[in-house]
Parts: C-alpha cells; structure tokens; sequence
C-alpha cells in the first residue's frame, strides 16, 4: 500500500510537468492548437499543486503512524517535477504582466518600416501586418525607451551587408534583402511554441550618415511578453558585432 502511494504520487507530478513540458512542442509540431496548449498549462499547475498537496499528507501520515511511507528521494522527485509545473507558467505570466500588451515593435514610431516582402506570408495572420498606431507606440515609449533609430557612418552597402549577416546568424529565415531599398526582411521563430515573427531593417541615408530602423511583429497574440523588443535589441547588438569584425 505504502508503494502504491508512493507511485501515485510521483505519477501525479510527472503528468503535471508533461502537461507543461508538452503542451508548448506540441502546438509547434500542429498537433494541438493554441488553446488547448494554454489549457494544458493551466491544469499542469492544477496537477502539480495536487501533488503536492498528496506529498504533504503522505509526510503527515508517516510522522503520525512512524511507518515509512515515501522516501526522501521520492519526496525531493515530486517536488522537483511538480516545482518546475507550477513555476514554469507563472513565470511566463509575471512576465506578461510586467510589459505592455502590445506585439508591434519598431525604433521609428512615427513611420515605422514597412514591410513588403513579408505580406503574403501573413496573409491569413491574427495580426493584421498593418502598424498599430499611436496607442501602441506610447505603450512602447513608456515601457522601453531605449528602442530608438540607429545611426552609422558606414556606407549604405555594407550595412545592408552586415544586416543580412546579423539576421542570419541569430537565425532568423531571410525572406528579402534589397540593396537599393536598403530593406532586410526575415521571419524568426520562437523556440519552444514555434510562433513566428517577422522583422524588417530599413537602411536610408541621410546626408553623410546613414540611418537605420527595425521593426519587429508578432503573427499572433495580443501581448508578445517583451520578446519584439528583446529581439531588436539582440539584432542591434549582433550588427555592431559583425560590423567590429
């Protein structure tokens, strides 16, 4: 009987992390919807506290009976399997309640880049490719200051250059460079859900300095959890990296 508990336990906390382990691959491969992927994580953390809560009492009952009913090993296994169930998802809302619910971002608020290349791909996106507006952009000015235009002394050329190679090494799959427009177009998806993302670089000269934008936008979902933002600012410093070299 004392096994059979023990099993059950451990079983419960390991349905739980499966169900937040999974949920995310599996709407990646097309397997599961996004909503049903979201449900999968919301009862990981139902499962995961049950065992706990299943834990706690075992523990009880052994210090009340002095029989030994869970092991150490097995107590540290459940807690492990079901921590990781419960944090996991919480993580990913504090996040979500800590940036703007927003998923469009650029370091030109006032004309952001266009994208052009990239419109048929999202042809049957939630996200319209169309620039959300001033209500986004004063969400993006308050929450992240820092995005703003770029300016180099390097000629248009070798920007446009360095920008396809800063895209191509974070990974991103290029969708179109043009040298003349000073347009890089690349689609980046994200590793654990596969949701993608797409990003346009805008090259203008403007005098003897040349000035350059990024705009990043989510396919789907009203909040991006920062990850727009947290991708431009990687772009920003993998460019200054292939332009030291």
């Amino acid at each position: 009987m004392n096994n059979l508990m023990k099993i059950l336990v451990i079983l419960i906390s390991l349905i739980a992390l499966l169900l937040v382990a999974l949920s995310a691959p599996f709407h990646k491969l097309g397997i599961i919807d996004l909503g049903t992927s979201f449900i999968g994580f919301k009862y990981g953390v139902y499962t995961g506290i049950a065992a706990l809560m299943l834990l706690v009492l075992l523990i009880i009952l052994q210090v009340i009976t002095k029989r030994k009913i869970i092991t150490f090993s097995s107590a540290a296994t459940v807690v492990l399997f079901s921590g990781i169930a419960i944090a996991v998802p919480l993580i990913m809302m504090n996040r979500g309640s800590n940036v703007p619910p927003i998923h469009d971002i650029s370091t030109d608020l006032v004309n952001p880049p266009q994208f052009v290349a990239i419109v048929p791909l999202r042809a049957d996106a939630p996200n319209p490719v169309a620039y959300e507006g001033e209500a986004s952009a004063a969400m993006q000015r308050q929450a992240y200051p820092d995005i703003k235009t770029l300016t180099y002394m390097q000629p248009k050329a070798e920007l446009v250059k360095a920008a396809a190679q800063a895209a191509e090494n974070l990974g991103w799959e290029m969708v179109n460079t043009d040298a003349n427009t000073g347009l890089i177009e690349a689609t980046d998806t994200t590793t654990w859900f596969g949701f993608k993302d797409d990003v346009v670089v805008r090259i203008e000269d403007k005098g003897d300095k040349r000035i350059v934008d990024i705009r990043s936008k989510s396919r789907m979902g009203a909040s991006d959890l920062g990850k727009n933002a947290e991708r431009i600012r990687g772009f920003i410093k993998e460019l200054n990296s292939v332009l030291e070299q």
